[in-house]
């Protein structure tokens, strides 16, 4: 399985971003999947994640109401849409399925 996150970038305090996240290898339909993030000097930590249906989703309660996680079971995609991003947002961030990780893609929040 190989996860290909993409999306990330420099956006300004308050602006909007979206990430994705394609998998292959393996149909993602019969999995929950998620995203987490690493900010520097800190450690991995979760951000959302959602069921293989789509029909439940869950976030941190840093970025509920911020963010939100979808998904495209026919491409096989994952989304995290992030909206009012802060600078405390800025980290690499990573997409996941079971055991699996994709390589991570760096959001800087940043005026």
């Amino acid at each position: 399985v190989q996860l290909q996150a993409s999306g990330g970038g420099l956006v300004q305090p308050g602006g909007s971003q979206r990430l994705s996240c394609v998998v292959s290898g393996r149909s993602s339909s019969n999995y929950a999947m998620g995203w987490f993030r690493q900010a520097p000097g800190k450690e991995r930590e979760f951000v959302a994640a959602i069921t293989r249906n789509g029909a439940i989703t869950y976030y941190a309660d840093s970025v509920t109401g911020r963010f939100t996680v979808d998904r495209d079971n026919i491409r096989r995609t994952l989304f995290l849409q992030m909206d009012s991003l802060k600078p405390e947002d800025t980290a690499v961030y990573y997409c996941n399925i079971l055991e699996f990780w994709g390589q991570g893609t760096l959001v800087t929040v940043s005026s």
